[in-house]
């Protein structure tokens, strides 16, 4: 069940591929309550053409969750839209900043900056098809476009579809020559694009990604935009998490501790392995980085991708970790 009022996206976990899967929201939601929480990216091909519940369904502890999707033909992605708000979605987001190869032999990611046009009837046509709201997550620019009228540009053009929260990572893509590690790394940031473009449409909702790790550096961004979009920091230190529903949206219990999420996690183990839906292992993988840091961190991620003991494991492989970094820590 959705909850009864939505937090706002002050804070959120970036669309990851192959690291956002269900398994990672719920164990993430367990450390932070509030935080917006986003799929990996699903294009609108295997929704209409497979089968939609294996890549849309989740457990109802995630919201508020959003549905990334790839896609670029505005029919589809309408048809799309409507599937995410039939199955509970907070929001539906439009990929424009993905700038893999694979991606752009699609015609759809970053490569669509470069046609405002396309990206505005695609966003009208999921406006009219759901009631959920339409986002788009895109970059500053593309290839060698490097001035700042280029991403305002196409901001308002969107905007006028009808889209009002914008989350931009504040780098160009290149399209060519780069790898997807390689443009998280190698274009520069420039987050004062993305401050000037909040001060010149503070009409629209603007989150900022890229780059992003500690809660010192979130402070000074929300003092310039509205929300911080934070990636691979979130999946590598999880726990850092805690801190979110306390410092961002005025919470007063206590986050869970390390060993109670840990252990909150076993019966959706149970559940997740009770006819044979998974394995322990793809929900083990992304419990690695919760002691991050922290003493017996070598020991809990030994014990969690040690693929003998992942083997026909069920949830008591938890309590089994927890006790020898519980031994090691004491």
């Amino acid at each position: 069940m959705k909850p009864a009022a939505l937090p706002s996206r002050r804070i959120a976990v970036a669309p990851m591929l192959d690291w956002t899967d269900r398994h990672y929201r719920y164990f993430l939601r367990q450390i932070s309550r509030h935080a917006w929480l986003y799929t990996e990216m699903v294009t609108t091909g295997a929704l209409i053409h497979g089968d939609p519940g294996r890549f849309l369904d989740f457990d109802p502890a995630e919201h508020p969750l959003a549905l990334q999707l790839g896609g670029s033909d505005p029919a589809d992605l309408a048809h799309c839209a409507r599937l995410a708000e039939r199955w509970g979605y907070d929001e539906v987001n439009l990929n424009v900043g993905c700038p893999s190869e694979r991606v752009q032999s699609g015609a759809f990611g970053a490569c669509l900056m470069a046609e405002p046009g396309l990206v505005a009837d695609c966003v009208k046509a999921m406006r009219d098809a759901v009631a959920i709201p339409v986002t788009v997550k895109h970059r500053i620019g593309i290839d060698q476009v490097e001035h700042y009228e280029y991403l305002r540009d196409f901001v308002a053009q969107v905007a006028e579809a009808g889209c009002d929260t914008f989350i931009v990572h504040a780098r160009n893509a290149i399209l060519k020559g780069l790898s997807p590690k390689e443009n998280r790394e190698i274009p520069p940031l420039k987050y004062d694009y993305v401050y000037r473009l909040k001060r010149e449409l503070p009409q629209l909702e603007i989150l900022i990604n890229g780059g992003i790790s500690d809660w010192d550096a979130v402070d000074q961004h929300l003092a310039q935009v509205d929300g911080v979009m934070i990636g691979r920091a979130a999946y590598h230190d999880p726990y850092s998490f805690a801190e979110v529903d306390r410092r961002y949206y005025g919470a007063a219990d206590p986050a869970l501790s390390r060993a109670e999420v840990a252990r909150a996690m076993q019966p959706y183990i149970s559940a997740r392995l009770a006819g044979g839906r998974t394995q322990v292992k793809h929900i083990a993988r992304h419990l690695l980085g919760l002691y991050q840091g922290r003493p017996g961190a070598r020991t809990w991620r030994r014990w969690l991708s040690d693929s003998q003991r992942l083997a026909g494991a069920g949830p008591e492989l938890i309590d089994a970790a927890l006790a020898e970094v519980e031994c090691e820590a004491a």
